[in-house]
């Protein structure tokens, strides 16, 4: 494969998701040169032509400016690449529970979630600045999120599972993930979609009801 579409798939395995001016900055970082985002846009096109990489979806901005594009790994490019870390993982979280009750399990996640959550560091702000910060945050972590109103509140989408290899193995993983959802907008969400149900995203659905208590 050309070595700056290996790079480009490099890139996106790291980071879960990024946009042309994201790829761009790594790519001149790791190679020292002036690579332009028109270039880059060819490279993903051809790699999307390849299925190595997922159709892209818009990321709302949480500062001015128009919206932008995010683009992922497909499939097909994440079986390409070792997973021993999946093995890895799986044994640890077999043993988790081999070791601890399901009580033990909860309060092993909350604590993972709560620390997430104090990282994320979102203050006492209006509901709509908490969902931008709680998008940045996730995505920051590469579940490429964002976020819309409907007349029944707010929506949460999570297009990309950091999971999205092992969460099968353990359903636990799906569950800290509403922890988090639940934590960082601090409000009870109710999951409207699911990614591992075959959904194209996790969505949460935020009621107008619960989030203006907050």
């Amino acid at each position: 494969m050309q070595e700056t579409r290996r790079l480009i798939l490099d890139i996106l395995r790291h980071r879960g998701f990024a946009t042309v001016d994201e790829i761009v900055e790594h790519l001149r970082e790791q190679r020292g040169d002036e690579i332009t985002s028109v270039t880059v846009r060819h490279h993903l096109t051809r790699l999307q032509e390849e299925d190595l990489i997922a159709a892209p979806q818009l990321r709302r901005r949480s500062s001015p400016g128009r919206p932008q594009h995010v683009y992922t790994l497909s499939s097909k490019a994440r079986e390409q690449f070792s997973n021993n870390y999946q093995h890895i993982f799986c044994a640890l979280l077999d043993e988790i529970r081999n070791q601890l009750s399901p009580t033990g399990v909860n309060v092993l996640l909350e604590g993972v979630t709560n620390r997430w959550s104090q990282e994320a560091g979102i203050g006492d702000v209006p509901m709509c600045d908490r969902m931008n910060l709680a998008v940045d945050y996730l995505n920051q972590h590469g579940y490429d999120a964002q976020w819309e109103m409907s007349p029944e509140g707010y929506i949460l989408h999570t297009a990309n599972c950091p999971y999205h290899a092992i969460v099968s193995h353990n359903e636990a993983l799906c569950e800290m993930d509403l922890r988090l959802v639940a934590s960082l907008v601090n409000a009870v969400p109710r999951r409207l979609a699911h990614i591992s149900s075959g959904d194209t995203s996790c969505s949460y659905l935020i009621p107008e009801s619960k989030a203006a208590e907050f």
